[in-house]
């Protein structure tokens, strides 16, 4: 399963279907806990991140992701750096 990097949204704004931990042995599972404990951080599955996937707005913070992911390809292509973006504040699921 290939995760997005470094994205470790709160799992309680991610479905309970999308939402993988990382367990102590490096293996990750599915953490369909709900509600999740509002402390658990999650990782997400690449191709739900990925701007080269027509996939539907499941979320507006993914789809801002995936918009953002494309942005940076596009720089990575023309060689240029990518800047550091700064912790962005992830809506609740609603």
């Amino acid at each position: 399963m290939l995760l997005e990097p470094d994205v470790n949204p709160p799992a309680h704004v991610v479905p309970a279907e999308y939402r993988w931990i990382e367990l102590s042995d490096g293996r990750v599972t599915v953490y369909a806990v709900c509600p999740p404990d509002p402390q658990q951080r999650c990782r997400i599955e690449h191709r739900l991140a990925c701007a080269g996937q027509q996939l539907p707005d499941l979320w507006p913070w993914l789809t801002a992701m995936r918009e953002e992911n494309a942005r940076k390809a596009q720089r990575h292509a023309a060689g240029e750096t990518a800047p550091v973006l700064a912790e962005v504040e992830l809506p609740d699921v609603g």
